[in-house]
């Protein structure tokens, strides 16, 4: 898998995990921001067929690689978020700190089903940039990353797109979930689907002693949406243990 890295190699090891539709790129603030970690940044998109188990074990090997022994955080967002709870169930003890945003966990098998001709059938519209800046805007993406993002997901094959989906939608939380030894925060924002507050709350009451938040006034996306906000409620709950604004999932 192709990946990108940034800081300091002595130092903790924060590996941000993108979702799907965008890239790397999407954590050039963080990256930014948290220069005095040591920085990994992966691209999902270069692995081919596409598969989140397959994802996670790759990105286990590299961050223990790079680790070497030293505190390592994880923090994934979307289809990154459920490879950062997959990398937990495969290895509970290596990582320290994972944050986990916006992860679907609760699959329609209906929705699953009907997933492969519905986006076979509305494929070209990928390419539509009326279409693109739709989708970017729920996504937070502004107009500094709409070209770079309209270019990289008209590219994607449409196979590649249904497998990726496919994943995506019929994600689970493993049975070794529980298992993880680290500190976990989950988020989720409170204008996001019904479905997706209900995973992040599954998610918090499968792993005992998990942090889970509803952020206030939040779509799908903090990272992008408020960048100053997601990095400061990352360095408070890492290093003071504090939880970010919201409504705390009991």
């Amino acid at each position: 898998m192709h990946y990108k890295e940034y800081g300091d190699i002595n130092n903790p090891v924060m590996m941000f995990i993108h979702g799907g539709g965008v890239g790397g790129w999407m954590w050039d603030q963080q990256i930014k921001y948290f220069s005095n970690y040591y920085c990994v940044v992966p691209e999902l998109m270069s692995q081919s067929p596409f598969s989140i188990e397959e994802s996670a074990r790759e990105l286990l090997m590299l961050i223990e690689e790079k680790a070497n022994g030293k505190p390592i955080i994880v923090i994934g967002f979307s289809l990154g978020a459920q490879i950062a709870i997959q990398m937990l169930s495969i290895n509970p003890s290596l990582i320290d700190f994972t944050i986990i945003n916006s992860a679907l966990v609760l699959p329609s098998p209906a929705l699953e089903w009907m997933l492969p001709p519905l986006i076979r059938l509305t494929f070209p519209l990928i390419k539509n940039k009326t279409f693109a800046k739709l989708q970017a805007k729920s996504l937070y993406i502004d107009d500094n990353y709409f070209e770079r993002y309209y270019r990289e997901s008209s590219a994607i094959p449409v196979n590649t797109l249904v497998r990726i989906l496919q994943e995506n939608m019929s994600f689970t939380i493993p049975t070794s979930f529980h298992k993880a030894q680290g500190k976990i925060l989950i988020t989720v924002g409170n204008k996001e689907k019904s479905i997706m507050k209900k995973s992040a709350i599954e998610l918090v009451r499968s792993r005992p002693n998990s942090d889970g938040v509803i952020l206030t006034n939040m779509g799908h996306g903090v990272s992008l949406a408020k960048p100053a906000f997601f990095n400061h409620f990352v360095e408070n709950w890492i290093q003071k243990g504090h939880l970010p604004e919201g409504i705390v999932i009991q």
